[in-house]
């Protein structure tokens, strides 16, 4: 894993990410201006967690990446541009790239679901191909990537990045989100409740036609 201070937040990983990604399956378009960066970085497919950046928000940590080294900045006409330095600065060929790009942009993920997800970015041979480069990225000082231990009702083990500290098996399963206090669960469903009844307290009202005669 890399050292405390270069790790990356979320919202750096995902600007990095969608460079990464973009650079492979659009670079007809790359590099991309902060605007296609908002955009990529707030797909609603193909990311998880989604989210909702706001072009300021991308553009502080644009600025914080290239301060770091890991974002290079250039112009076309009167746009800048913006495009990632991941390769060098980790020493990452296609495949890894690829790897790294989807587990930052998707979360954990088996070695079949790599091999998906990430084949617009580079073309993996078989599975032992894909397990061949995650190994090589696992087995770097510091590591890169983790293979996470399998969870009960699980076939498969998954594989996570570590550019953003240490990940958590169980909190990384699949569809699992962090649950509301009990007792925030209970005033939510309370609340709907009384607006439900106060609804249909209304429509009992003006079907008799006296709603102007309603208590206060």
């Amino acid at each position: 894993m890399p050292d405390e201070m270069n790790l990356l937040s979320a919202v750096e990983a995902r600007v990095l990410g969608c460079l990464m990604e973009k650079q492979r399956t659009t670079p007809d378009v790359y590099p991309l201006t902060v605007n296609a960066l908002v955009q990529a970085c707030n797909q609603k497919t193909s990311r998880d967690p989604v989210m909702q950046l706001s072009a300021g928000e991308v553009g502080h940590v644009v600025n914080t990446l290239r301060d770091r080294g890991l974002i290079h900045a250039s112009f076309a006409g009167r746009t800048e541009r913006y495009d990632h330095k991941m390769a060098s600065g980790y020493r990452l060929d296609r495949a890894e790239q690829a790897l790294i790009a989807t587990l930052m942009l998707r979360g954990p993920q088996t070695t079949g679901e790599l091999r998906t997800n990430a084949g617009r970015m580079a073309e993996f041979a078989d599975l032992p191909a894909v397990e061949t480069a995650l190994e090589g990225l696992a087995g770097r000082e510091p590591p890169l990537v983790v293979r996470l231990p399998r969870l009960p009702g699980q076939r498969e083990e998954r594989y996570a990045h570590l550019l953003c500290g240490p990940v958590e098996a169980a909190a990384s399963a699949p569809g699992v989100r962090a649950a509301a206090p009990p007792e925030t669960g209970r005033m939510a469903e309370l609340e709907a409740e009384v607006a439900r009844l106060r609804s249909e307290l209304d429509a009992l009202w003006a079907l008799t036609g006296l709603s102007d005669r309603r208590p206060a």
